[in-house]
Formats: C-alpha cells, structure tokens, sequence
C-alpha cells in the first residue's frame, strides 16, 4: 500500500518507518523542510531508540519526505494525520495544527479521483474526527463522506520504545465510518501478531484518552500513597509489590515518586477533563489525578529545605532531566518545576541528563549544565535525582566529591548506599 504521513514528529516518524518496515511505500510530509531534508537522507528529525537504522534501510526506497501535500496525496492511497495537539492556556486540546492538515489535505483531494482515506493518527478528544476533520476535509475537498474515506486510529508507543511498540503491539484500534476505510487501515497492520478491534471514530478517540488517563491514574495514586507511607515510616515500595500481586491490579505503574510528565499523560488527562467539563460532567477523580501530579515536585524541595535550611546560595545537583530515561524529551518534565523552585529560592543548580542537556538550557540558561554525573556532584551539597537513568544506578564514588553528602531521591534508583543521607521522596 501507497501511504502518506503527515507531520515528522514521534509519532509521525516512527509510524512512517514501521510502515515502510511492513512493506509499504512511505511519504513523510511537513511544512518544515530541514525536516524533510534529514528523512530523505535517512537522519531521523526527533532521537528514538531504534529510528536511525530503520531511516536508513528505508530511505530513498520505501521512504522519503516531501513539503507538497498535493504530491503526497495523489501518490498514495491513505493518509495518516500525525500532528501535534497541545494543550491551551486552560488544558484544553488545541486542534490548531490537526485543522490546519485538514484543510490541505482536502485542498489535495480536489483533483484526486481514486478512492483516498484520511485516517487521525493524532491524540485528538471524542468527536474530533466526525465534527472537525471530516466537514474540513469536505469543505476544501468539494467532496461528501464515501467520495473518500474517513478513519481514527489511535497509537500506543511509549518514548524510548516506541520502534518496538508498534512492531509489537498489545492492541490496534481502528475507529472507522464505513466498513470500507476501516478494512483498508486494518490491512495496513497485515503482518503484525496483534487482532484489530474495530469500532467507530469516537470510540477509537476515547479508548486513546481512557488508557493515558488511567495509567496516570495509577501513578498519581501510587504517589499518595507513597506520600501516606512515609508520614507513617512504611515502606511503600514493599506495600505495592504486594498490592500489585493481585492480578486484577497487577505491578506496572505503581512506583512511587515524583510524578508523570511528557507529550502525552499530563495533556491528555487535562484535555479529558475538559471534555467532561464541557459535557456537564465534573470529573472529580481526573482533576485529582492532575492535583497530585503538580505537587509531587514541590515536595522534593520540602525536603531538601528540612534538611540543608535556607538553599539560598547552596549548590543542588539535579540528576536527570528528561522526563523519563531512553528519550530527550523534556516535555512537562518534573525537572522543570523543581529546577524553578530552586532558582526562586536562590540556589545553585548543578545538572546532569544523558541526552537532554541541551534542550533544557532552552528553558533554563542560567543553570550548569555537565557531561557526566560526577562533575554535576562535585561541591554540590544536596543531590535531586529525577529521573530513572541506569547509570545512575551505579554511583558510588561519585558522591564522594560532594561537600555535602545529601540525596533526595524522586525515582527509588539508590536506596542502600552507605555514608550517605538518603531520603526517599515517598519511602
């Protein structure tokens, strides 16, 4: 099959290499062109594990990019709308982006006489697809429902493994307003050890926001009651490896500490709410999940002021900047709150990631960045570590060449270290 990708984000890209990987002719398309310029010479435009050999094998055979949704359109049989959808100044979804490749895609369909189906690949709110893209594309394409193909298919690709996640899928949803677009998405998948679960637009859409905002729910929950353990000197860590024993609970997303960020979970839970919201609907337990999340920072620096006082003038070491390991995203990463608070309060910051260095220093240009953990150390005294990086699971020296040696620890990545004061954020 002939497919177009519009937009070379996460999504975007690696969807386009696994589809080429799975046999099929890929057009990237973006208005961005050095974006384009490095698919066509098989440099991936975003870092994800896996990305760069599959642009390389594909490039310039199964692969290429373009800026001319025209061509893009008429030299495949479906398109994929892949674009961002942040959140405005209130939470709610901006469908900016998402409407604005509605509108060029149905100006490429004018001329376009084969059948064609347009397919929602972005995380957009239930109705989106039938109420936004679909009269878009009707009104700029001079063209009804069934003259084309209107289709939603949600992704589920984890940053740092999302090669792996779409080569091997636990589900495949396809959301579809005829049997016809929905049997040619599905195909696309042939290949690929996973059943497909086959429904209408706005399923598909809500099964995306249900699934985000409910592993959220599970942090959020393990948080307080990680919170709850350590006023009462429990060991949360012991207390969820039993809990997550039961198997209608089970063990994944339920560590404790200092929260979710992302492109994905923090957005997606408030774009929920919003929806709710404007249904009629309060939705009482997601407005909590979004409460605790937006604490969890604050309390690593309530921590570290018991201990070290007034941080005005002291150096703090932050370990980890990403908002999770095995990516360089930075995206509503913890970090962020807690580097701010500590420059409010005047402290020195002293930070580390292995990959997101230099994108935080676009946020943050007054702080030290380092290339290895040791010299972010050296001096500092109190350590934050945000994020669960392996290599920081083999310190030990290092802390050494702290003045003072005081860990704050947000991700249970160092319990047991001796000669050190060790605090758990949650434990």
């Amino acid at each position: 099959m002939k497919i177009s990708v519009i937009g070379t984000g996460y999504v975007g890209t690696v969807s386009a290499a696994c589809f080429a990987e799975l046999g099929h002719e890929v057009v990237c398309v973006d208005i961005d062109s050095s974006k384009i310029e490095k698919i066509n010479a098989g440099i991936p435009p975003i870092y994800e594990e896996g990305l760069s050999d599959l642009l390389k094998k594909h490039a310039g055979k199964k692969l290429s990019g373009t800026s001319d949704y025209r061509f893009a359109v008429m030299n495949s049989d479906v398109s994929f709308i892949c674009v961002g959808t942040p959140s405005d100044a209130d939470g709610n979804i901006d469908l900016g982006i998402v409407k604005a490749a509605s509108s060029s895609l149905g100006e490429a369909l004018k001329d376009k006489k084969d059948y064609h189906v347009i397919v929602v690949k972005s995380t957009v709110v239930p109705e989106t697809t039938e109420k936004v893209v679909l009269p878009i594309i009707e009104k700029h394409s001079k063209k009804r429902s069934g003259d084309f193909g209107i289709a939603m298919n949600p992704e589920f690709l984890r940053e740092g493994k999302a090669i792996y996640d779409f080569m091997h899928p636990d589900k495949i949803v396809v959301g579809s307003m005829d049997k016809r677009s929905g049997d040619l998405v599905a195909s696309l998948y042939n290949g690929l050890n996973c059943e497909v679960t086959r429904t209408n637009p706005r399923t598909a859409e809500m099964i995306k926001y249900v699934n985000n905002s409910f592993l959220a729910t599970k942090i959020s929950f393990s948080n307080e009651i990680g919170n709850i353990c350590k006023l009462l000197d429990i060991n949360t860590y012991e207390v969820m490896k039993a809990v997550g024993k039961d198997f209608r609970i089970g063990p994944y997303f339920l560590n404790s500490g200092a929260g979710f960020g992302g492109s994905c979970f923090p957005k997606d839970v408030k774009a929920l709410i919003g929806k709710a919201k404007n249904a009629g609907y309060e939705p009482l337990i997601l407005e909590s999940v979004v409460k605790v999340n937006e604490k969890q920072p604050g309390r690593m620096i309530l921590l570290l002021k018991k201990e070290l006082g007034d941080l005005k003038g002291k150096k703090i070491a932050v370990l980890g900047l990403a908002f999770k390991n095995d990516t360089d995203d930075i995206r509503e990463s913890r970090s962020i709150p807690v580097i701010k608070e500590l420059l409010d309060n005047g402290a020195q910051v002293s930070a580390y990631d292995p990959m997101a260095n230099e994108f935080m220093s676009r946020l943050f240009g007054n702080i030290k960045y380092n290339s290895n953990a040791a010299d972010a150390l050296k001096d500092s005294d109190g350590c934050l570590i945000m994020t669960e990086w392996d290599e920081f699971k083999s310190l030990d020296k290092e802390f050494d060449l702290m003045r003072n040696k005081l860990i704050i620890d947000g991700r249970h990545m160092l319990a047991g270290r001796k000669g050190i004061k060790y605090v758990g954020l949650c434990w």
